[in-house]
């Protein structure tokens, strides 16, 4: 159906359109799309370099993007998933916390899961990727390719905790206060997924608004380094491409002694 390496290849290129417009040094343009979400130059140019090589890579799968739509989703059994720049508000900040996700979609019914992801980092030069079909959770710098997988702070020790940057309320300051003692780093996109696929961190929980191209790449890697990524209900998120985008609220975690503490604090 597709080579995983092509996918990896098609992430780090638009990466380095995003790059190409993020190094000039002027100030960056931003516009509001419909829903207030900030729009630049570099989503439209990784968006366009990401659809023409998804076409190339398999013509026959549809694609959803944030940034528009080929094809219909309902009328295949798989979709590419494309958010082209994750993290657009970071990356007018230039931080360097952004990256390009791209997830292959497999339909159950009306739902969608992911089978396969890529998380890229531009800036840092950081690519995670993998997914269920036989594709093992691998982190790719220039120096190195290791496989990943998480890596749960023993019982004792402060749960590793991070969260977003942007986003932060009353409910994720709760909840954190019900798992004892924990360390928190903040940083903004889908890098905050990667972290757990990698061992770095325990929980990323969610309760900002996120919609379904924020976290499906991210989830597919999350979930071949053996981690896990739950609706507020405790069980493995699905996602809506068509009718309603939104995401529930969701937690990543490296295994599951957190899920009581999660429910409970869901309801």
């Amino acid at each position: 159906m597709f080579e995983p390496e092509a996918v990896v290849t098609l992430a780090i290129e638009a990466g380095n359109a995003i790059l190409e417009i993020y190094n000039r040094g002027s100030t960056i343009d931003v516009m509001t799309k419909d829903d207030d979400s900030p729009l630049t130059e570099a989503d439209l140019s990784a968006h366009e370099v990401i659809v023409e090589g998804l076409q190339q890579i398999n013509p026959d799968i549809p694609i959803v993007s944030e940034e528009g739509r080929v094809g219909n989703p309902l009328s295949a059994d798989y979709c590419w998933l494309v958010d082209p720049l994750d993290g657009t508000k970071e990356f007018v900040k230039r931080n360097g916390m952004f990256t390009v996700n791209i997830a292959l979609m497999i339909r159950r019914a009306e739902r969608w899961l992911p089978i396969f992801g890529v998380v890229h980092a531009p800036v840092t030069s950081t690519t995670w990727f993998g997914g269920k079909e036989g594709v093992p959770a691998t982190r790719l710098t220039a120096e190195a390719t290791d496989l990943i997988s998480v890596k749960p702070n023993s019982v004792d020790d402060p749960t590793r905790l991070v969260a977003s940057g942007s986003h932060r309320g009353e409910r994720d300051e709760t909840f954190a206060a019900s798992l004892g003692k924990f360390d928190l780093v903040r940083m903004g996109s889908s890098l905050k997924a990667c972290v757990v696929a990698e061992g770095t961190a325990d929980l990323y929980p969610r309760f900002g608004p996120t919609s379904c191209w924020d976290i499906a790449a991210a989830h597919a890697v999350v979930e071949a380094a053996g981690g896990l990524v739950l609706n507020p209900e405790g069980i493995t998120l699905d996602y809506d491409l068509v009718e309603d985008v939104l995401n529930p609220y969701f937690l990543v975690a490296g295994d599951n002694r957190w899920t009581e503490d999660w429910i409970k604090s869901n309801y």
